[in-house]
């Protein structure tokens, strides 16, 4: 089984957006923080389970789970997992945020 690895970037992110929801509606960010873990966990078991963005090109080895509003990107790599980066789904992605905070590239 794969190990989750939340890089700080995406953690941070995921702390943004979720303070932000929480403004409005507290229960409604609780309750998205423990569907993208677990959403997150099951992909222990199967790593392969997210869709390829449609924004990047195949050669690319990202990922993404889709929970919304967010939309969490990671790569696989042996037996770990590398959670990268969570955004918000109306944003654009940028795709040169993957590569930085990714220092394997692609």
């Amino acid at each position: 089984m794969a190990q989750i690895v939340w890089t700080e970037s995406a953690l941070l992110d995921l702390d943004g957006i979720v303070e932000y929801i929480a403004l409005d509606k507290y229960t409604a960010a609780e309750a998205l923080v423990e569907d993208i873990f677990s959403r997150v966990e099951h992909l222990k078991k199967f790593p392969d389970s997210g869709r390829k963005p449609p924004e990047l090109l195949r050669k690319f080895r990202y990922r993404e789970l889709i929970v919304g509003p967010c939309r969490i990107f990671y790569r696989t790599d042996e037996s770990k997992i590398y959670v990268l980066y969570v955004m918000r789904s109306e944003k654009l992605l940028r795709k040169y945020i993957l590569s930085d905070r990714d220092s394997s590239g692609s």
